[in-house]
């Protein structure tokens, strides 16, 4: 019996790595007639050392999320993918995207796009790809290529 997959989740954060990731989710969850969960998480930790702008700056940040989500929605549902839900959380990525989003909703896929850092930067605060693959419960795929299965541009250098 092939693998089927019923509760996919893909992080999304507006950069060009998690939208490669985000556009193989919508196929796979089309594939196999899956929920697609659209991830969005906003790391509280930026915020604390801004005391007196917190609360605009985090109002600012839920509502370019939620534009986010809205825009990778109307994507998804237009490439075919019916069953889509979103999620915005606050608090660590690495945590939120590892352990706690994929409990609560029963995830068994996560796509995530390859990280942009380079040694040093992985040395020193880690990636959160990095993190999710040695902390998640259910399977996690590393998405490094588009929709044709080729290295973007800036990545073929």
């Amino acid at each position: 019996m092939e693998q089927q997959y019923t509760k996919i989740m893909t992080a999304v954060d507006g950069s060009s790595e998690a939208e490669l990731a985000f556009k193989k989710a919508v196929n796979v969850a089309k594939r196999n007639d899956a929920e697609l969960l659209l991830a969005h998480v906003i790391d509280t930790r930026a915020f604390q050392t801004v005391s007196s702008f917190d609360n605009v700056l985090a109002e600012q940040a839920t509502e370019m999320a939620k534009q986010t989500l809205n825009d990778y929605e109307k994507y998804a549902k237009n490439a075919g993918c019916e069953n889509i839900s979103k999620v915005i959380e606050y608090g660590a990525p690495k945590l939120m995207i590892a352990t706690q989003i994929p409990e609560e909703n029963d995830i068994d896929l996560i796509m995530l796009g390859a990280t942009g850092l380079n040694a040093v930067e992985r040395l020193f605060i880690g990636s959160v790809s990095e993190y999710v693959i040695r902390n998640a419960s259910c399977d996690v795929l590393i998405v490094r290529t588009d929709l044709n299965n080729q290295l973007p541009d800036d990545d073929k250098n």
